[in-house]
């Protein structure tokens, strides 16, 4: 297979490439460092005071302590770990409190309890993606096991005031999980003084391979385990240990501290350029998501009357690499949960672009995208049957369901 020419990538909150510096700690571990961290011998503990410190930068970078840290294989299993845990633990309380904006490694999680005689609250969100407080406030109950909240939306990158979500869960003595996959790493945090007891990390979103996740856990809070086995991560997750991902993580996240001010200024920066160009040469065109409150690296455009992989197709005919915010799949089109939750019309949600940067990113490939994207929206309107003045099929009506997790349609 012919090499491809280097992307100009622009999906970084789907995965990031692994940095250098990571790739060079990792690759001992993968030849010479084999031993097993668990083993007596001097051959293996190196290997463990290896995994001793992975564990103490991971703490270092998120303002808790080694032993509050649990290694996973990712984000998913982390997110899995804690609503599970907080279920078992409190086998006498039925209900939870959720958002309606989730990543289905929640959401999913949360729609099988339902059926499995759970009562499930889900929380909505306005035009923004901002939640209603009072509306958190008044969900919480006697019998409520664990309020989970995203700590920022993949898709548009609002960020959740977890701070404020804390305090509430704290007044009615209810556990709260976040997932925190998409914002280590681009915002600063203190879970010393933040107030939740489960925060889950995946590795490959902060340029650590994938594969390798982590869970805080606060001291005190229950964990029940649900993979059996031996002993290690002090019997709270069994399995030997991934070592050169955990490694990875580690570096990584030492390393996305250290660039967190750059994340906010220079990618911030970036970002806004992109956008701002974006909407000022494309009639037509929104952002999705609130103006401020979100993520420094995160973009979400709707192009209206055109479909998001038709767009992203000619993109990667140009080599720039984004995602659609829509989940159509062949069969169906369906567009975001995210988008339909937000009420964004669905001639524009089918024709949503998250652009999604990182420090790797340069002025001059933001404005690559800038000179081509103008070109690419206007081809695809030319063709569109929901173009203005165009005959819409149906009538104009949506063709997909607009079926919001836990409530009604838009």
């Amino acid at each position: 297979m012919a090499p491809q020419p280097t992307p100009l990538y622009f999906d970084n909150n789907a995965t990031t490439r692994v940095a250098p510096e990571v790739l060079e700690e990792m690759l001992p571990l993968l030849t010479d460092l084999y031993g097993n961290p668990s083993s007596m011998h001097r051959f293996g503990g190196q290997v463990g005071r290896l995994l001793a410190r992975a564990r103490e930068r991971v703490a270092a970078g998120l303002g808790c302590s080694p032993e509050e840290i649990v290694f996973t294989s990712c984000g998913t299993e982390s997110d899995n770990t804690a609503l599970h845990s907080a279920v078992t633990a409190n086998p006498g309380k039925k209900h939870l409190v959720t958002t309606r904006v989730e990543h289905p490694a929640v959401l999913n999680v949360a729609q099988h309890l339902e059926k499995r005689g759970y009562d499930v609250t889900w929380l909505g969100v306005d035009s923004q993606g901002l939640l209603d407080l009072d509306e958190l406030r008044r969900a919480l109950r006697d019998d409520t096991a664990l309020v989970s909240v995203m700590f920022a939306n993949n898709e548009t990158g609002t960020i959740y005031p977890m701070a404020d979500i804390a305090a509430l869960c704290k007044e009615r003595g209810v556990l709260l999980h976040t997932d925190a996959v998409q914002a280590v790493g681009k915002v600063p945090m203190d879970l010393a003084t933040l107030g939740v007891d489960y925060l889950a990390l995946s590795g490959h979103k902060l340029h650590a391979p994938k594969g390798v996740g982590a869970l805080y856990v606060r001291r005190g809070a229950p964990l029940r385990p649900f993979m059996l086995g031996g002993h290690q991560e002090r019997g709270r997750r069994a399995g030997t240990e991934n070592m050169a991902s955990i490694v990875a993580l580690g570096k990584a996240v030492e390393l996305a501290t250290a660039h967190i001010a750059d994340e906010n200024t220079r990618v911030r920066a970036l970002r806004d350029r992109l956008e701002r160009g974006l909407l000022e040469s494309i009639p037509d065109a929104r952002r999705n998501g609130h103006a401020d409150q979100r993520l420094p690296n995160t973009t979400n455009i709707s192009f209206k009357y055109v479909e998001g992989e038709a767009i992203l197709l000619l993109m990667d005919e140009l080599g720039i690499c984004a995602s659609s915010g829509s989940a159509c799949t062949s069969g169906s089109l369906e567009p975001s949960h995210v988008l339909r939750a937000l009420g964004v019309p669905f001639t524009f949600a089918h024709g949503s672009i998250r652009f999604s940067l990182s420090r790797y990113n340069t002025e001059a490939e933001v404005d690559t995208v800038l000179r081509e994207m103008p070109g690419i929206i206007a081809r695809l309107r030319a063709m569109s049957p929901f173009r203005e003045g165009a005959d819409a099929p149906d009538g104009g009506a949506c063709a997909c369901s607009c079926a919001t997790p836990g409530g009604g349609t838009h």
